[in-house]
């Protein structure tokens, strides 16, 4: 999946050596700019981004790739990320990928809490509620499970 780099630890001495391992994260968001926004913080903080705009891109995308982690939107055109999901859970290789929800959506929309249960990803954030930082820090918990 990803490729492994050697880095000089920030937090220990100069000879100390520890490596970092890049993770793949696809970012299925038709919003561009917020798009744009989240790979580039994935790339700061050494993670490879892949990109789709909608739930039909995600799928080629995600069955081609096998990323470590997909960060998925729900409303988005051609194809919606929770209609994605699904079929990239029936592909044997999707069902253990570690999701995670960005969405508008609360999650007391009573289909939703139905498809989030039997889709399982891994956590769920609401747009409005969180900075790129807590999207990070949600992918490096993710990726520690």
């Amino acid at each position: 999946m990803g490729t492994e780099k050697t880095s000089v630890s920030e937090q220990s001495s100069p000879s100390a050596v520890r490596v970092v391992r890049d993770k793949t994260i696809l970012v299925v968001e038709d919003e561009k700019d917020l798009r744009k926004a989240i790979t580039d913080v994935l790339r700061h903080n050494n993670f490879l981004p892949l990109e789709a705009s909608n739930g039909e891109e995600a799928i080629e995308v995600a069955l081609a790739k096998h990323p470590d982690l997909i960060l998925l939107d729900l409303l988005m055109p051609v194809m919606g990320g929770m209609a994605a999901l699904k079929k990239i859970r029936a592909d044997v290789w999707g069902t253990n990928v570690p999701v995670i929800i960005l969405t508008n959506l609360s999650p007391d929309k009573e289909q939703l809490v139905k498809d989030v249960v039997t889709n399982n990803p891994m956590e769920y954030l609401v747009k409005s509620d969180w900075k790129l930082h807590d999207v990070i820090k949600k992918i490096k918990k993710v990726l520690k499970k």
